[in-house]
């Protein structure tokens, strides 16, 4: 894997984090969906450890990749974690929604992706 690869691949895991905390809380399910996710980007125990630790931060950020294929990624992984515990919590929808803006997405675009990912 390049420098590259991993840096982005780090970047979205920590995204991930930081919208597992947007509730205040880490359930069991939002943990699960976390490591799982980090073995699938092809990481290990030291980049989740670090990815939980810059979630924890307060100065915790959502980073927007650049490429149009990841920021699509990024969403449908903001989503997952959104529903992971099964209950849509305010602060996450202001994230999600902030996060969405930000990436000039539509509602329609939105709503696409969701059905995409509740249809999975």
């Amino acid at each position: 894997m390049t420098d590259d690869i991993l840096k982005q691949r780090r970047l979205h895991l920590r995204n991930i984090v930081v919208m597992a905390f947007a509730d205040g809380s880490l359930g069991e399910r939002e943990v699960n969906l976390v490591a799982d996710r980090c073995t699938e980007l092809g990481l290990d125990d030291y980049d989740l450890r670090k990815a939980v630790e810059f979630g924890l931060d307060d100065n915790a950020v959502i980073e927007l990749p650049s490429d149009a294929s990841q920021r699509e990624a990024l969403l449908e992984d903001l989503i997952r974690m959104m529903a992971a515990d099964g209950h849509l919590d305010e602060s996450e929808k202001r994230l999600f929604a902030l996060v969405a803006v930000k990436m000039s997405m539509t509602a329609a675009d939105v709503e696409r992706l969701i059905d995409q990912i509740m249809d999975r």
